[in-house]
């Protein structure tokens, strides 16, 4: 990471130059903030532990504010690195309140060298106006996301493995993070039509399900589940062009076919949409009301293909492609929202000789 972001290992430490910087006569050493401040969203814990451990390698001291109800997993990472290192630990404080709590956020945001801020773009708003203008703001707002399947990847056995990956990316975390699928386009041509993949695909995850429950919900989450289920039953007991699955007395996971490519915003918590679209560029002029506002794109494609499919997808906005069945892990290098990961929170000295 220090390489990919800083260009060099010791860039922390000393000043120093990378080969093409030593050409130019120059060299630099980069600095973290002395104060690092977190305010974390309340999704999923894997994004607030990631940050703290950014701000353990680059050496700050740490206050992250969670949201109310989700700090336990971070205290324990914190717990757990106080245990190995007592000094760096003693470097990190963890606190939660109700978000717009501003004398509290004021106080703490003077103090800040930079502020990390993850949540709904109003919440990131209101954040930005309550930071002074000397710090500087990270903010990593709403993002959705969705996969493709394309049609040489529907051959043999294949299209059960896509569907079975397709279920992994949906059930992990419930959709709840920004790297889940709303919708999976499947590209016509293939083995099977995309009504077959639909079909396939809930089959995986009622296999899941048997493993990997979701659990329980408020009943206003399970209510509007059900009123989206109701609507696609008439829908599809008057059109051919709309097919429902669903799990037998209970909401835990749906599937919704439609032959409208038009994208759509899952409900979550496993309710995914699958619509068959004649090529990649289809689906993208489908999906355009959300362009700019994606993160990842899990693809399901050949090896000889999938550069010019991540080309396309580049060229259109999106910042991580990955295996179907991988967008819910991205690798620590990953550069989040198409930024530097350590870049952004670091102040560079240049040295010219």
């Amino acid at each position: 990471m220090l390489t990919q972001d800083l260009g060099h290992t010791q860039r922390l430490d000393s000043i120093c130059a990378t080969n093409t910087e030593q050409t130019t006569r120059r060299s630099a050493i980069a600095n973290g903030p002395e104060f690092l401040v977190h305010i974390a969203a309340g999704g999923i814990p894997n994004p607030v532990i990631s940050s703290m451990v950014l701000g353990v390698l680059l050496r700050s001291a740490q206050f992250v504010k969670c949201a109310r109800g989700s700090s336990f997993l971070p205290r324990l990472f914190a717990h757990s690195l106080y245990d190995a290192e007592p000094k760096l630990g003693a470097c990190l404080e963890i606190a939660e309140w109700p978000g717009g709590s501003v004398p509290l956020e004021t106080t703490l945001f003077n103090e800040a060298d930079c502020v990390t801020a993850t949540g709904s773009d109003e919440t990131l708003q209101k954040i930005r106006q309550n930071v002074p203008m000397r710090t500087r703001l990270v903010s990593y707002g709403h993002r959705v996301s969705f996969a493709f399947v394309a049609h040489e990847a529907l051959s043999g056995f294949n299209p059960k493995k896509a569907a079975a990956r397709a279920a992994v990316d949906v059930a992990a975390w419930n959709q709840l993070g920004c790297l889940s699928p709303h919708v999976i386009y499947v590209e016509h041509g293939g083995g099977v039509t995309a009504e077959h993949f639909a079909e396939l695909l809930s089959g995986e995850l009622d296999r899941l399900e048997q493993a990997q429950p979701r659990g329980e919900l408020p009943p206003e989450t399970a209510a509007v589940i059900a009123a989206k289920r109701a609507f696609y039953e008439v829908r599809a007991a008057h059109s051919p062009e709309t097919r429902r699955w669903c799990s037998e007395n209970s909401t835990a996971w749906t599937v919704i076919y439609e032959a409208d490519p038009r994208f759509q915003l899952s409900c979550l918590n496993r309710f995914v949409y699958v619509k068959g679209v004649t090529s990649l560029t289809e689906a993208l002029q489908s999906a355009d009301a959300i362009r700019g506002k994606v993160s990842s794109v899990g693809v399901a494609a050949t090896e000889d293909r999938l550069p010019a499919l991540a080309t396309e997808l580049a060229r259109w906005g999106v910042t991580r492609v990955c295996p179907l069945g991988q967008m819910q892990n991205p690798p620590l290098l990953w550069r989040h929202d198409g930024r530097p990961v350590l870049g952004d929170l670091v102040t560079w000295t240049d040295v010219e000789t």
